[in-house]
C-alpha cells in the first residue's frame, strides 16, 4: 500500500525540519510526502527543498491550514492518507509500518495514541493523549481520537468529502464525526505513539480559542445530528487533567 503523508507549512523554519526529518528515515519505503506552503516568508521553502524524499511541493496562498491539507488530499496518489503539522513529528521509524500492518480490506481507518512535549525539549512528554478508551459515541461530551493518529483510505475522502471550510478550529473534530459516526467507517485502534505534539496549538492558545473550538464542536455535532451543548463539553476538562504527566517522565 502507498501512504501518501499531507504536510502544511507557513513560516514553519523553526520546527519543519523535524516533521520532515521523521518521514524521511521511515522504514516504510512507499510514503508519498506532499508539502502544501502558504508562501511563506522565511527559510521554509529552502528547507523543504532540502530533503529530497518531499514527493511535491505546491506553494500558493490558502485560505487557511484545512484549505491546505484538502489541496494535499486532492493531490495525494496514496491508497492511505495521513496529515502531519509542520511542528509535529512522527515519533519513532516505524510507525508507518506498524499503521500500514493494521489496514486490510476490513478496516477503513487507523487511530492510534499521541504525545504533547515541551516545546524547548522534545524530550520531555508533557501530557499523553491515548485513544484507547475512545468511541464514537463520546463525540456529544467533546471527546475525539487523535486526530494526528488518523489514517484513512483515500477512497473515503473521495466519496465523505474533505475538511469543511466554515472551521477555523475544529474541522477535524467534524470529519471525525462524518467518517466514523455518521458513516460508521470501521477504524482499528493500536495502544502505540504515532506522533510527537509541541504544545502551544491553535485550539490551545487562549481562553478565547477555546471558546471558539467549543462552539465549533457544538456545530459539528448539531450538523452531524449529535445532541449536545458547551454545558456536556466541560466535562472533557475533568478527564484531560489525568492525561498530564509529572514533569519527570521523558519519552
Amino acid at each position: 500500500m502507498k501512504v501518501s503523508i499531507i504536510t502544511a507549512t507557513y513560516n514553519s523554519a523553526a520546527t519543519v525540519a523535524d516533521t520532515l526529518r521523521s518521514v524521511k528515515v521511515q522504514t516504510y519505503s512507499n510514503i508519498e510526502h506532499i508539502v502544501i506552503d502558504g508562501m511563506s516568508k522565511d527559510d521554509t521553502l529552502e528547507i523543504v527543498r532540502s530533503f529530497p524524499h518531499v514527493s511535491r511541493v505546491v506553494t500558493e496562498k490558502d485560505k487557511g491550514i484545512y484549505d491546505a491539507i484538502n489541496k494535499g488530499i486532492d493531490l495525494a496518489t496514496g491508497d492511505i492518507v495521513g496529515i502531519l503539522n509542520s511542528d509535529d513529528f512522527l515519533s519513532s521509524p516505524d510507525v508507518i509500518t506498524k499503521i500500514v500492518a493494521q489496514f486490510d480490506n476490513k478496516i477503513d481507518a487507523f487511530i492510534g495514541d499521541i504525545a504533547f512535549v515541551n516545546p524547548s525539549d522534545t524530550s520531555r512528554v508533557i501530557r499523553y493523549y491515548s485513544s484507547s478508551k475512545w468511541v464514537p459515541q463520546l463525540f456529544r461530551w467533546g471527546f475525539m481520537p487523535a486526530h494526528p493518529s488518523f489514517y484513512l483510505k483515500k477512497e473515503h475522502y473521495k466519496t465523505f468529502g474533505l475538511y469543511k471550510m466554515g472551521y477555523k478550529i475544529a474541522a477535524d473534530y467534524e470529519l471525525l464525526i462524518r467518517m466514523l459516526y455518521i458513516h460508521k467507517l470501521n477504524y482499528t485502534y493500536k495502544p502505540m505513539q504515532v506522533v510527537t505534539m509541541r504544545t502551544g496549538g491553535i485550539s490551545t492558545q487562549s481562553i478565547n480559542s477555546r471558546y471558539i473550538l467549543n462552539k465549533e464542536i457544538v456545530q459539528a455535532c448539531h450538523e452531524n445530528g449529535i445532541y449536545t451543548n458547551m454545558f456536556l463539553l466541560t466535562f472533557k476538562y475533568f478527564v484531560k487533567v489525568f492525561e498530564y504527566i509529572r514533569p519527570s517522565r521523558k519519552r
